[in-house]
């Protein structure tokens, strides 16, 4: 290895070894052992064996599996919209743009149209019906979550669609195929590890939110987000919550092993 690559290589490494592979050691070694710091499976196994574990995890791969399905429902139109546009550039970045916003403020702009007295309730106010609880709802988590997480759905959807190659577009219509066909069985197709690494990007952080859950969903939304906030936070059992998150962590690599990408990257073959 040249000096100029081991230069860019050591940071990366180091980078790395920090804040990736010893945090999981530490999660796996805190998984593996009890109070006492004595080898045992005994966290695995109270967590398979407890039916409220059992349920956080089913609701956790529900939440997840909703919140990504209305993100991709919502993102690939605007995505394939976006392509048609001339300034792709210029809209892109009012789609960033959000991100940029601290997630805790957004919460918040969103207590504030969602509350009792918020910007929501008094529109259905003028329109003669009572306030409604909107707050604190399965709905609202859901919702909330969808929107802050449609901008990591549009992005590699939208960079899978641009590097698809027109001339296959123009092919497919002179063939024939109308607009829905070429859609069906040329773009979408082309666009799928798009799609893949869209899902991934929005599945994934979306097992162990915990934050929205509680400022939007309240304590009626139970997911193993809370669980391992609640573990560490407040109940201190380090190992336990060591244990979801060694959970969560094989589930990652689960969805990221069903999502990846067999073929070669880009439509223009």
């Amino acid at each position: 290895m040249s000096a100029k690559k081991l230069f860019y290589t050591i940071p990366y490494a180091v980078w790395l070894a920090l804040f990736v592979i010893v945090p999981l050691i530490l999660l796996v070694f805190q998984a593996l052992t009890n109070q006492s710091g004595h080898f045992t499976f005994d966290n695995f196994a109270a967590y398979l064996s407890s039916g409220t574990y059992l349920r956080m995890t089913i609701n956790s791969v529900l939440y997840a599996f909703l919140i990504t399905a209305i993100t991709l429902l919502i993102s690939y139109p605007t995505a394939y919209f976006l392509t048609q546009l001339k300034h792709h550039s210029f809209w892109i970045l009012i789609i960033i743009l959000p991100t940029w916003i601290n997630l805790l403020l957004k919460a918040y702009a969103f207590i504030g149209l969602l509350s009792k007295d918020g910007t929501v309730n008094s529109f259905i106010q003028l329109l003669g019906a009572a306030p409604q609880q909107l707050l604190f709802t399965n709905a609202s988590f859901i919702l909330v979550s969808s929107y802050i997480e449609i901008p990591f759905m549009i992005l590699p959807i939208y960079n899978a669609l641009t590097e698809i190659d027109p001339n296959l577009i123009q092919a497919s219509r002179d063939l024939g195929a109308n607009s829905w066909t070429t859609l069906k069985k040329v773009i979408f197709p082309l666009s799928l590890s798009g799609v893949k690494t869209g899902i991934q990007a929005v599945f994934i952080p979306s097992l162990s939110l915990f934050m929205i859950t509680r400022l939007i969903g309240g304590n009626r939304v139970i997911t193993l987000g809370t669980a391992i906030e609640e573990h560490f936070l407040s109940t201190q059992n380090w190992h336990m919550g060591s244990t979801i998150g060694v959970v969560l962590v094989l589930a990652m690599f689960i969805t990221m092993y069903l999502t990846r990408d067999n073929k070669k990257k880009g439509g223009r073959r």
